[in-house]
């Protein structure tokens, strides 16, 4: 619930628009509007008077009666006065109210409240202001003896067992607010660069990257297990082919995309996407965000991963100077500041700040998959590293091996390694050289992967086969039928295409490596991975 302010009658009219001294001469200026219009602010811009509010509202000035809405994060009583700290998810700050012990009783954490009283200064240290209460008015209750959260700290692996709960806590809460910063920068950076946003199905009729790793569309099986289904019989025949064949939960969106780039131009998506691959790491999830754009009219993968980094070093530098922003890293210093019951796998808020920095400086270093493959076979012949899978193997680079490019390579920031063999790579990736007709000779395809310290694989894009022949020998190849369930994606080519190329970036991988948060199953407000889906 957000906190909301709500001024007297005779602030909502005021005759002119008061500026602190403190305020810059050319900061924020109140537009002039009608009372009903005016957006409240929230903690986070209660909380924030020395900087121009994020709504259009007049920050409140000593001894003004405000309201608030919010929930209780502690509440410490005493014998003739009672403070509680209330908080609204906008911010890891929160609201001291001086209480009586009156308005105290009954009041533990988690529970809901709207109090009203006088914005004054706080005579106490942590906080410049306090709330002086006169009126509380308990909104939702909370069973303090059965709820799950009134410990000081939960581990995450607790934590995920309460996905319906844990966005309560102020560092969950902050990941949401990340979630939607990133999501607008984005946004924002695809409306600027003349991009066009799409809404690729999620049901689909093929599997996009060939792995086999899908999740199969059905209808519930009939309710009443002992009654017998012949094959003639309505229920036999819906379950078998609902949509007439068989159709999977996408692993991608990039055929569709492909579509829908040869009539808008350039698209992008930020879908969802499935995969039924059995992995239980920090790393993977059976239904996750896909982020991914399609360029037409380039025949240059390099154009593509202009694109890439051009977009993650916007949302970078959009994030190292935002509120979110500085509260990652509070939050950070908070995690390691000698507690020892704090996750050990975080980052400290000055490897994170390097995170950052790594993504907006560059240009990022591009290196070929052989020159790839023979650092790391000079790397393990010179002793400095070993490897568990030995460098330019069947199939392709490990996770071992882009952890030590991204680290000696990428100098601690992103990576791109291009050119990859194309025996470990999809049907639908063009060749290196743009040029090459019999698919046989083809070694390398214009493709590239984008390699990130602790997280590894971050995006992969490449150019698409846009030529007829050459995609339908391909599809032959890789024993996908040109006539099956793929025909419409042939289609595209056969009635005309131009060269184009895309990309796929794994969304919440993006965010773990923002956040500093070492599991992907925490970013994710509620997460499903191989034998879990709790709500």
């Amino acid at each position: 619930m957000h906190l909301m302010v709500r001024r007297g009658l005779s602030r909502l009219f005021p005759l002119a628009c008061r500026r602190p001294a403190s305020w810059p001469s050319t900061s924020w200026t109140r537009p002039t509007r009608h009372a009903s219009t005016l957006s409240p602010p929230s903690i986070a811009s209660l909380l924030r008077q020395t900087s121009p509010p994020l709504s259009s509202q007049q920050p409140p000035s000593s001894g003004e009666t405000l309201t608030i809405n919010g929930f209780v994060r502690s509440v410490r009583k005493q014998k003739r006065v009672a403070f509680a700290a209330i908080g609204d998810g906008s911010s890891l700050q929160t609201v001291q109210t001086v209480l009586t012990p009156e308005q105290a009783d009954g009041l533990s954490t988690g529970v809901a409240v709207t109090v009203t009283g006088r914005w004054s200064p706080s005579p106490g240290s942590g906080q410049s202001h306090e709330l002086q209460a006169e009126t509380l008015r308990i909104q939702g209750e909370n069973d303090a003896t059965t709820s799950p959260l009134q410990k000081k700290y939960q581990t995450p692996e607790f934590l995920r067992t309460l996905p319906h709960l844990r966005a309560r806590l102020p560092f969950n809460s902050l990941l949401l607010r990340l979630r939607s910063q990133v999501t607008a920068n984005i946004t924002n950076y695809f409306a600027n660069h003349g991009f066009v946003q799409t809404h690729p199905p999620i049901i689909t009729s093929s599997d996009c990257e060939g792995a086999g790793e899908v999740f199969t569309v059905a209808p519930e099986p009939p309710s009443k297990p002992t009654e017998q289904v012949t094959s003639n019989t309505p229920q036999k025949q819906q379950q078998e082919s609902f949509f007439g064949s068989t159709k999977y939960l996408t692993v991608s969106s990039q055929l569709h995309l492909e579509a829908l780039a040869q009539s808008v131009g350039n698209v992008w998506t930020l879908s969802p996407t499935f995969r039924a691959e059995k992995s239980d790491t920090a790393r993977h999830l059976s239904e996750f965000y896909m982020l991914e754009a399609e360029l037409t009219f380039v025949d240059d993968v390099s154009k593509v991963m202009d694109v890439v980094e051009g977009m993650l070093r916007t949302v970078a530098t959009e994030l190292k100077s935002s509120h979110v922003g500085n509260e990652l890293l509070e939050g950070r210093k908070q995690d390691h500041a000698g507690d020892p019951q704090q996750d050990s796998t975080s980052v400290s808020p000055t490897v994170l700040a390097q995170r950052w920095q790594g993504m907006i400086d560059g240009p990022w270093p591009r290196i070929t998959y052989r020159e790839a493959t023979e650092h790391l076979t000079e790397a393990v012949a010179s002793g400095k590293v070993e490897f568990t899978y030995q460098p330019g193997g069947e199939e392709g680079l490990q996770t071992e091996h882009e952890r030590y490019l991204a680290e000696t390579i990428g100098d601690g920031g992103p990576l791109f390694v291009t050119d990859y063999p194309r025996k470990v790579k999809p049907f639908y990736m063009a060749p290196s050289s743009g040029v090459a007709d019999d698919i046989q000779k083809v070694e390398t395809v214009a493709c590239f992967d984008l390699l990130v310290p602790e997280i590894c694989e971050l995006v992969g894009g490449s150019m698409r086969e846009h030529r007829l022949p050459q995609l339908l020998a391909s599809m032959e190849e890789h024993g996908l039928a040109p006539d099956g369930s793929l025909q419409w994606y042939s289609d595209l080519r056969r009635y005309g295409s131009v060269p184009h190329g895309g990309f796929g970036l794994g969304f919440d991988r993006l965010l773990c490596y923002l956040s500093g948060v070492s599991n992907i199953r925490d970013v994710v407000s509620f997460p499903r991975w191989h034998k879990r889906c709790d709500c």
